[in-house]
């Protein structure tokens, strides 16, 4: 890295690839897209090696950041300011990185950026001790960025306003798929001329799985040839499948948890509706939903539960319907409106694309991030 660069940005991370989930695929990404140079700071608990410049356009340090305790953190940031002369930090996590961040600029010169995602905000904020202390990393940060509008909401009734922006993530764009592949599936499954509703993420109480099942047998008494997709895996597994067990036709249910990436962009591509109806379960909502634009970009409509941060991926009557996801009984109409619906179906897909690929590009979403940080 080139040392003599005006503004050298660090990203202090818990979450970065391989590591999986919707954190470090955002840091991922804007790693892989900013414009400039940017290292890594973050931990490697999983025995990840440093990856090479023809992967990923950053230089990468690789540390064990919270062993045998979080604030061996400090003396890493420390040290990877010192020897890099990093002007700007990005934060990944409020706690316990933001609180690192803190207490070390009270020692040395240099500006932080805290990334606000959703769950992460919302448990440093439910005592009063972690409160104060979100208090004080947010004020003296540079910036807060929010990865949704509703996490801004929740920002701005502790800190500044001038200092929040809103960077969704993006997606990256989908231009082939493998149509054997395709084939191979609705052969292997017995999907020719049904119609397809797809799950697709970690299978977790919130992602409204067993609203959707609750909600399947009224769909069927209007849409019989419907067959419900899901692929994913996670803690609530084994309550899905017993759930399905008591499912008089649960042979028109299909759970895959062990899909390939090819697979599933093979499930997107063959379904007719893409589905997950996320609710706030005591602070633990739904950030954005990338999945949601995945399946857009594949012109896939999409029904998601009106919760969280989902309204930034989701515009109702536009890339797809809010629903209610507490509500079986307006899951089940949604499905029927667009199983039924072929107009209207095809309209959203179309429009869901268009969207995305015109909004939620990560160069546009990085451009936009280096822009906020160079507005002082």
């Amino acid at each position: 890295m080139n040392k003599n660069l005006k503004n050298n940005i660090l990203l202090f991370t818990l979450e970065y690839p391989p590591f999986k989930g919707g954190v470090a695929n955002y840091y991922g990404n804007v790693v892989k897209y900013w414009p400039d140079e940017i290292m890594v700071l973050t931990d490697d608990k999983k025995g990840i090696a440093p990856l090479s410049r023809d992967a990923i356009p950053s230089n990468l340090i690789i540390k064990k950041l919270l062993r045998p305790h979080w604030l061996f953190s400090l003396w890493h940031l420390w040290r990877a300011i010192r020897k890099y002369k990093i002007n700007t930090v990005l934060i990944g996590h409020i706690l316990p990185l933001g609180t690192v961040a803190w207490l070390l600029r009270k020692m040395t010169r240099f500006d932080y950026v805290v990334f606000l995602h959703g769950m992460d905000f919302s448990f440093a904020i439910k005592s009063k001790r972690k409160q104060l202390l979100t208090q004080r990393i947010l004020k003296n940060a540079k910036k807060v960025i929010c990865v949704n509008s509703y996490v801004e909401k929740l920002a701005r009734e502790i800190v500044e306003d001038d200092k929040i922006a809103v960077v969704n993530p993006g997606v990256e764009q989908r231009t082939t798929h493998n149509a054997q592949r395709i084939i191979n599936l609705k052969k292997k499954y017995n999907l020719e001329g049904k119609k397809i509703l797809l799950q697709v993420g970690r299978l977790v109480k919130r992602k409204g799985v067993n609203k959707t099942l609750k909600a399947l047998p009224q769909v069927w008494e209007e849409v019989p040839e419907l067959i419900y997709i899901i692929a994913g895996d996670g803690p609530e597994i084994f309550n899905i499948k017993y759930s399905i067990l008591n499912i008089k036709d649960k042979n028109k249910i299909i759970l895959i948890n062990k899909a390939s990436d090819q697979e599933l962009t093979a499930l997107y591509e063959l379904c007719d509706i893409f589905i997950m109806p996320s609710r706030d379960m005591d602070g633990d909502f739904e950030g954005f939903g990338i999945v949601y634009l995945e399946a857009n970009l594949r012109d896939k409509p999409v029904i998601a539960g009106d919760s969280g941060g989902v309204r930034d991926a989701v515009e109702d009557g536009v890339n797809g319907l809010l629903v209610d996801p507490n509500s079986a009984d307006e899951i089940s109409k949604a499905i029927v409106r667009l199983c039924k619906d072929n107009e209207l179906r095809l309209e959203l897909g179309r429009q869901g694309k268009e969207r995305a690929m015109r909004d939620f590009s990560w160069e546009k979403q990085t451009e936009k991030l280096k822009q906020i940080l160079n507005n002082n």
